[in-house]
C-alpha cells in the first residue's frame, strides 16, 4: 500500500470517527432514554408484583381473622368488613361469605351473594362458574329441574374446569325426573372421560351400581 493510500485511509477513518462522535453527541440522549425506560419498566413490574403479593397476603390474613369467630353470624359480619381490593379478591370473599351463609342456614342470602358474582363481568370466568355452580346446588329444591338442567348444561361446555361436575349434576337431574337409562349412560360417559378424578369416579360408580347399571370391567 502506498503512503498516499495509507494517508487517505487514515483521513477517512478520522472522518468516520468524527461523524460518530457527532451522532452520539446529537442523538446519544435517545439511547440513554431507552436504557432508563427499560430499567424503569423492569423496576415498576417488580414493584407492582410485590404490591399485588402484599395485597393478596393482607386479604388472606383478613379473611382468616374473620373466620376465627365462633358464631356463623359473627363470621359473616366480619367478612363483610373485609376490603377485597381486586376483582379476584371480591370473588373469593363472596364465595367464602356464601359458604358461611349456607352454613348458617341463610340459603336465600347465600344464593343472592353467589348470583352477584356469577353476573359480574369483571370477575374472572372461573370464579363466575364456581359461583353459578354453587348457586344451582343451593337452589335444587326451589328451581324446576328443567331450569337447573339448562344452567348446568351451560357449565358443561368444552374446556370448562367444572364440565364433569356439571355433567354429574345433569345425570342426577335425569334420575330425579325418572330418565334412569339416560342417567346411567351419562354416568358411564363420565367414567370413560380422561379427565375424571378419583373422587368423581368413585361417586359415579356407586350411583351406577345403585341404579342397576353395569360398570366397565376396565
Amino acid at each position: 500500500m502506498s503512503q498516499t493510500d495509507s494517508f487517505i485511509e487514515e483521513v477517512t477513518e478520522e472522518v468516520r470517527r468524527d461523524r460518530l462522535f457527532l451522532l452520539l453527541k446529537r442523538y446519544g440522549w435517545i439511547g440513554v432514554l431507552l436504557v432508563l425506560l427499560i430499567v424503569g419498566g423492569a423496576a415498576w413490574r417488580e414493584y407492582s408484583r410485590a404490591q399485588e403479593q402484599a395485597e393478596a397476603e393482607a386479604l388472606g390474613d383478613s379473611m382468616l381473622a374473620a373466620l376465627e369467630t365462633e358464631e356463623p353470624e359473627a363470621r359473616i359480619a366480619a367478612l363483610g368488613e373485609v376490603a377485597p381490593g381486586s376483582a379476584g379478591g371480591t370473588a373469593l370473599l363472596a364465595l367464602l361469605t356464601a359458604a358461611e351463609q349456607a352454613s348458617a342456614e341463610q340459603e336465600a342470602a347465600a344464593a343472592e351473594t353467589l348470583a352477584a358474582i356469577a353476573a359480574n363481568g369483571e370477575v374472572p370466568q372461573i370464579y363466575r362458574d364456581i359461583a353459578a355452580f354453587r348457586m344451582l346446588l343451593l337452589q335444587s329444591d326451589s328451581r324446576e329441574a328443567s331450569e337447573r338442567r339448562t344452567s348446568f348444561e351451560a357449565l358443561a361446555r368444552a374446556g370448562s374446569p367444572l364440565r364433569l361436575l356439571a355433567e354429574e349434576q345433569i345425570a342426577l337431574i335425569e334420575v330425579e325426573t325418572g330418565d334412569t337409562e339416560a342417567a346411567i349412560a351419562r354416568f358411564q360417559s363420565i367414567l370413560a372421560d380422561a379427565e375424571v378424578t378419583a373422587g368423581l369416579r368413585q361417586r359415579v360408580s356407586q350411583v351406577i351400581v345403585a341404579l342397576g347399571g353395569e360398570l366397565d370391567a376396565a
